[in-house]
């Protein structure tokens, strides 16, 4: 079956797709015999009793079932981590700040590419996420993956990624994302000689919307836009290696068929894509700098009502308008840590050294805002309407603080000098003069 490209809108809805006419059963979703000789398989992103609207499950109809595979064994250990780490490096509350990972300069596909910056939680405790980073320049041939810890979130940086799944193809490009959750298969190919990005993986609840709240029924992320695949399935004998990361390493066994052999599914749980240049800003008309969760896209929710596990923000294109006001982000200490990235352009409040590829960490109360350079243009520029444009930035902002990993301390990309941007911040105090008696 070709691999097409088409795709179904809307997030969280209810899908149907079939890549054979009459493979997909109705009216029962595990007849006694599935149409054309497939297998019926339940896939469960939740518990059985969640509650109706967050009770997420697909049904799959495969050439054949997932059980069918050798005995799985550890694999060579990479630069790949999950929380708890087992290497111990502090939690700090200082401001940290990383250049690009390079491109490998032997043949890396996107598994082997796999480096974890930093994490927080548990990978086993549904609370919790890690921040890593890729970077490749080869293809998925003979392997497959499927992560049992979490779901991931892809942000292409550098290079188009085309990912088969289980439900079908979604293929991704820098200034869009998609969200694999936990338990699909899939394999990446490479468009293009190189790629590099970032991920989150969500150890918690399932990605959603924000609620809207003042704002009202429209503005942010319209569900409308978010893309799912379409039935593509591949029926392809050879020797394959299916890889999994349970338990924060990485395991593997051996197939004799390609596992993406889903000929029609049906459900809620599926992995999709988003197109970040459709993002509604909402943003001041009047004065004052709104608070950065004004451009959250998705969050996964914690056992706390208003606390996310983790939230994915964006940055983007916008107009500036407020009056009399400090236009870029303000000087901030906040109870949330915060991982940035940027994916092209330069950032409104770092005008140096933050770079596409790097990253910046800034943990629960570790205070942060704009270089020296940054706050004395934007005190004295003209406060006219302006447009920031070819630029998008994000963040990953968790309620936890973010542990960093020996790689992210030790791998030479990190800043040692990043504190250096704020050290020309001198006081401009000018009390009025006293009056003498």
């Amino acid at each position: 079956m070709a691999e097409s490209l088409q795709y179904q809108s809307g997030f969280g809805n209810h899908f149907s797709s079939e890549a054979e006419k009459g493979a997909l059963p109705l009216g029962q979703n595990s007849p006694q015999a599935a149409p054309y000789g497939l297998y019926a398989e339940q896939l469960s992103g939740t518990s059985f009793v969640a509650q109706r609207h967050e009770n997420l499950r697909s049904w799959l109809y495969k050439i054949r079932p997932s059980v069918v595979h050798s005995r799985f064994s550890l694999r060579k250990e990479n630069n790949l981590r999950s929380r708890p780490f087992n290497e111990v490096e502090a939690a700090t509350p200082d401001q940290m700040r990383w250049n690009p990972v390079p491109i490998p300069d032997k043949p890396t596909n996107f598994v082997e590419g796999l480096i974890t910056i930093a994490g927080n939680g548990e990978n086993s405790s549904v609370r919790g996420s890690a921040v890593h980073i890729y970077a490749a320049n080869n293809s998925m041939t003979d392997s497959f993956f499927y992560n049992s810890d979490g779901d991931f979130l892809i942000v292409p940086e550098l290079g188009v990624l085309k990912i088969s799944t289980e439900f079908g193809v979604l293929q991704v490009e820098p200034w869009e994302i998609c969200v694999i959750p936990r338990g699909i298969k899939f394999q990446v190919k490479i468009k293009g000689d190189t790629a590099r990005g970032y991920i989150c993986e969500n150890y918690g609840p399932p990605f959603r919307l924000p609620h809207l709240g003042p704002i009202g029924s429209n503005g942010l992320a319209n569900p409308r836009d978010f893309l799912a695949p379409t039935a593509a399935y591949q029926d392809k004998k050879g020797s394959f290696e299916l890889i999994t990361k349970y338990g924060g390493k990485l395991w593997s066994a051996i197939i004799d068929r390609s596992p993406l052999d889903v000929v029609a599914w049906h459900g809620n749980y599926y992995p999709y894509k988003y197109d970040l240049r459709l993002f509604n800003v909402i943003n001041t008309v009047s004065y004052d700098h709104p608070d950065p969760s004004i451009f959250t896209v998705i969050t996964s929710p914690s056992e706390m009502e208003g606390v996310a596990n983790v939230d994915f923000v964006i940055f983007p294109p916008r107009w500036m308008v407020a009056e009399n006001t400090f236009r870029p982000p303000y000087y901030h200490r906040n109870c949330m840590s915060e991982y940035m990235g940027l994916i092209e352009g330069v950032y409104d409040a770092k005008l140096d050294g933050f770079v596409p590829g790097g990253g910046s960490l800034h943990n629960a109360m570790s205070a942060h805002g704009p270089d020296a350079q940054t706050f004395n243009k934007a005190s004295k520029g003209d406060l006219k309407p302006q447009k920031i444009e070819n630029t998008m930035a994000f963040m990953f902002e968790s309620s936890l603080v973010y542990q960093p990993t020996r790689f992210a301390v030790e791998s030479g990309l990190l800043q040692n000098d990043y504190i250096s941007c704020w050290r020309d911040l001198e006081s401009k105090f000018a009390p009025p003069a006293s009056k003498s008696k």
